[in-house]
């Protein structure tokens, strides 16, 4: 049996030498949860999990792609990570009929379905994987709650105390919040987090209708460049990803095989957020856009709203993220679950490091492009049809993990499933690689090119870009090609 999942009487019937299989097909739905999610229930927390950081900044994915290309690239990675979402429901449909133990507790289902398809290393890579992708979306999460609360605080205030010192002010409140014993029920939190995200895309789209009267006339759209629209896919990808949780949010549902109908429902709502601001965005403002669509929102007290609920979105986003981070690491380190010095010492070390991380490339746009080519590319295409065609290659009961032999296992797959079947998953592979890795090259580089902000440690010893700075800390971004466009009257009063 593996190690972090439990047998439970089901099982007993099969060490019992029972007909599992007739059973199952007499129950139908007999390994979900009695009490467990219902299938439109399961969509919204899977909007609540894909929606938050991309509503911000996958305009300025559209405006680097450009509009037709942007276009066609929105609806690939819509549709391929909705694929991938459907066969990683199969593959956890497919382990609770073969290995009954998954039907009542699994702590790590994802790691748990690499270990079924592909053997104990794979499993160690996919956990290793989703760690880092949680302490990366932890650091975005951070950078851009940081700076929308600061936006917020200097257009109510017209106080400035700047974008480093709010970092450091988030990350201290947040602090003992992340000592505290895990609630073991997050579903309020991110029900909360997807209802603000909805609230902030209508506060957007109305500031942007209200702009676009000023705004688009002026507004430019930069040439087409290949290194441009490579440098969005990562936004794109982290904008749609989030499979790392699926088969969690599934192992809590009534019927998990109703998985797929909640996950084609949470597509169609993403995209019906991401799709109207991210076009109307990209008509009205243009390449005044910067590192979020809701500085160029004019209109201050939408602007405030908007900022408010994402932040409450990002805020609520980042205590839960960093918490299996936190839990894992003490996992490891065989650290007292009680309350005591050392969970304090060790997570408060984890937001350390995740402050120091976010000081020293105090720019959300790079890293959360980084992270869409790399972790989000890995789990959200890449080892779901990996998985489905391993697993579902494989015999029955055939539970010999240790030693395999990795030809005969190509040939089964080959051998056992379906032509198109098997040529979809190997197109989404190869796109996801080709995409992952330019993505990753690029963003590596624009972190130190056009895009380049120097660590708030240094800022005061190193002279910096004022004029690039004093730019992306204003919370109110004119439109125009030169940032100096208002509907509200001189441009020298209400521009930079």
């Amino acid at each position: 049996m593996s190690e972090t999942c439990e047998l439970n009487e089901m099982s007993k019937e099969v060490s019992d030498g029972l007909d599992v299989t007739a059973k199952i097909k007499l129950k139908g739905t007999m390994y979900g949860k009695a009490n467990g999610l219902s299938w439109f229930t399961t969509a919204l927390f899977i909007v609540a999990d894909m929606a938050g950081g991309g509503v911000v900044a996958i305009p300025i994915a559209m405006l680097q792609s450009g509009g037709f290309a942007g276009g066609i690239v929105i609806t690939i990675i819509c549709v391929a990570f909705c694929y991938t979402a459907h066969i990683l429901g199969e593959n956890w449909v497919t382990m609770c009929e073969r290995w009954p133990e998954y039907r009542e507790h699994c702590r790590k289902p994802y790691p748990e379905m690499a270990y079924r398809s592909m053997g104990p290393t794979a499993r160690r890579l996919t956990s290793l994987t989703l760690n880092v992708m949680l302490f990366g979306v932890s650091v975005v999460y951070l950078l851009l709650s940081s700076k929308i609360i600061n936006d917020f605080v200097t257009t109510l205030t017209g106080v400035n105390m700047g974008f480093c010192v709010m970092l450091l002010l988030v990350a201290g409140v947040l602090l003992p919040v992340t000592w505290l014993k895990s609630p073991q029920d997050f579903w309020a939190a991110v029900v909360v987090a997807m209802l603000t995200t909805a609230i902030s895309v209508i506060l957007i789209l109305i500031g942007t209708i209200q702009d676009n009267p000023t705004c688009a006339p002026v507004a430019q759209i930069p040439d087409f460049e290949w290194s441009s629209l490579l440098l969005s896919l990562g936004t794109f990808m982290f904008a749609f990803g989030g499979h790392g949780v699926f088969p969690t949010i599934q192992h809590d549902m009534k019927n998990p095989k109703q998985f797929t109908r909640a996950s084609i429902t949470a597509f169609f709502i993403v995209a019906a957020m991401y799709v109207p601001i991210t076009v109307l965005g990209y008509i009205t403002y243009g390449n005044s856009l910067q590192d979020s669509i809701i500085n160029s929102v004019q209109n201050a007290n939408i602007q405030q709203a908007a900022n408010l609920f994402i932040a409450v979105h990002c805020i609520l986003t980042l205590t839960i993220v960093i918490n299996p981070l936190n839990q894992e690491l003490e996992h490891a380190l065989r650290t007292p679950h009680k309350f005591g010095f050392q969970r304090v010492l060790l997570r408060t070390t984890v937001m350390a490091i995740i402050v120091f991380m976010a000081e020293s490339v105090p720019n959300f746009g790079p890293i959360l492009n980084l992270i869409g080519g790399t972790t989000v590319a890995l789990t959200s295409a890449i080892m779901p049809c990996l998985f489905s065609l391993f697993l579902q290659a494989r015999d029955k009961m055939d539970g010999k993990d240790s030693e395999r032999n990795w030809t005969e296992e190509f040939k089964r797959v080959i051998k056992k499933t379906s032509l198109w079947r098997l040529w979809i998953n190997i197109f989404v592979i190869v796109i996801a690689i080709i995409c992952g890795v330019t993505t990753t090259y690029t963003a590596i580089l624009d972190m130190g090119g056009s895009r380049f902000s120097r660590p708030c440690y240094l800022r005061a010893f190193v002279d910096t870009n004022v004029e690039l700075e004093v730019l992306r800390e204003n919370p109110m971004h004119c439109c125009g090609p030169h940032f100096n466009v208002s509907r509200f009257g001189s441009a020298s009063e209400f521009c930079v």
